[in-house]
């Protein structure tokens, strides 16, 4: 799923111009970022949790010449999903109609 599919979905599901929905998802985007360059974490309940990790300097290698290359400390975002969207993302899914489309049988 795409930026443009989700602010879509929003924009169907609530039944608001596409514009409207665009600026929503544009909101909670920024905000996202904004708790994450702060060094909050975020949490949503059922769905998971955003947080930074911070990494350590380190000396890398270019991989085209060889050459070593001081890669600085960093921060990075990080997610972890909660339980619940664990379990809902490893439900089986339903089984498709009898009659769906689908590939031929092979003979």
């Amino acid at each position: 799923m795409t930026k443009a599919d989700l602010i879509e979905e929003v924009a169907r599901v609530v039944e608001m111009t596409r514009k409207e929905a665009e600026v929503i998802v544009e909101a909670i985007f920024s905000s996202v970022v904004r708790a994450l360059r702060s060094g909050d974490k975020i949490e949503i309940r059922g769905f998971g949790s955003f947080r930074t990790r911070q990494r350590q300097p380190r000396v890398g290698r270019n991989p085209k010449t060889g050459e070593r290359v001081e890669v600085p400390a960093k921060k990075i975002p990080y997610f972890k999903p909660s339980k619940e969207l664990k379990d809902l993302v490893n439900q089986s899914a339903p089984e498709p109609p009898a009659d769906a489309a689908g590939p031929p049988p092979m003979m």
